[in-house]
C-alpha cells in the first residue's frame, strides 16, 4: 500500500533515488521499518530504540541489519 501511494503521489517531489528507497522502505517488514527509520533518519541510539520499543538492543541490531541488506538488494 505504501508503495502504491509514493508512486501515485503527483506531489512527491524527491529525486528517483528517494523514491526507490521509499519503495524499497515500504517492502520491509513493520518491525525492521521502525528500528531502520529510528536509528538511519532520526539517528537514535540503540539504547533510545529499546526504551521506547521495549526490544533488546541485540534484537534491534539485528533488525537494522537485516533492513540494510534488504533495502540494499531492492535498490541494487
Amino acid at each position: 500500500e505504501m508503495e502504491r501511494r509514493i508512486l501515485a503521489d503527483p506531489y512527491f517531489n524527491g529525486t528517483d533515488a528517494q523514491r526507490e528507497l521509499f519503495k524499497a522502505l515500504s517492502r520491509l517488514p513493520e518491525t525492521q521499518r521502525q528500528v531502520f527509520v529510528m536509528r538511519w533518519w532520526d539517528e537514535l541510539s540503540y539504547e533510545e530504540i529499546s526504551a521506547i520499543t521495549g526490544t533488546s538492543v541485540g534484537a534491534l541490531k539485528a533488525s537494522y541489519h537485516i533492513a540494510q541488506e534488504k533495502i540494499k538488494l531492492n535498490l541494487v
